[in-house]
């Protein structure tokens, strides 16, 4: 943390830190105690005494600066549920008062918003990987997101024809298999993917039986199967 010092100790000296340039190391009676980031040593001066208690509130202020920074650079990669920032933190070491005072700060400037990100998570999979509305569900709650927050993202969801992108792209596959056989891997394939029963037996025999037309009548979807939520 910092060197014993007395119970008001003196800055005697602040100085940039070569490695980290937003950060600024703070000498207390002579010798280096800590650093903090440069917003919070730009309240300081050589000079100015520093109680304990003073110490520990500019210590802990800067775990929260640190902590949205880093969650800052979590959220660079994609889209993050409000948990998910909060298990990166975790694991990075920051303790719980930090995390939680980071998590609110981000979200009351919109950095974090699980409605937001619940709903892009949604169309990004519907549109590289159909599924249904039970998988859906079961993705965000893994990733910490409330039930009410869950409902209000898949309410305007075309379950329909989610499960018949999601069959057209997986017929290709199949091709020299008998009806029957595409039957059954194709109502398990929808099944696997979280669509309804009712809705894998509507699309099965839309696509196999319903027109009297073959697999081979139904292009593949031309979006690749790559998304932002594999990387």
């Amino acid at each position: 943390m910092f060197p014993d010092v007395d119970l008001m100790a003196t800055i005697t000296a602040l100085q940039a830190d070569k490695r980290k340039r937003d950060r600024v190391d703070v000498f207390l009676n002579g010798e280096r105690a800590f650093s903090l980031a440069s917003s919070l040593a730009a309240g300081l001066g050589t000079g100015q005494p520093l109680d304990d208690a003073t110490i520990a509130r500019l210590q802990q202020e800067d775990e929260v600066a640190r902590a949205v920074d880093q969650a800052a650079r979590f959220l660079g990669y994609r889209p993050r549920s409000v948990a998910e920032a909060g298990r990166n933190l975790r694991r990075k070491g920051f303790t719980d008062g930090a995390i939680s005072a980071a998590l609110e700060r981000m979200t009351q400037q919109g950095w974090l918003d699980d409605l937001a990100f619940a709903r892009f998570w949604v169309e990004d999979r519907l549109r590289f990987r159909p599924m249904g509305r039970r998988a859906l569900a079961y993705e965000l709650r893994q990733k910490g997101v409330e039930q009410e927050i869950i409902e209000t993202a898949l309410v305007d969801m075309d379950s329909l024809d989610a499960a018949r992108r999601a069959a057209r792209r997986s017929l290709r596959r199949w091709r020299g298999l008998t009806r029957l056989e595409m039957r059954r891997k194709l109502w398990a394939f929808l099944q696997r993917r979280g669509f309804e029963g009712d809705l894998c037996h509507q699309v099965v025999e839309e696509l196999l039986t319903g027109d009297g037309e073959d697999e081979t009548t139904f292009p593949a979807d031309r979006h690749e199967e790559h998304s932002l939520w594999n990387t």
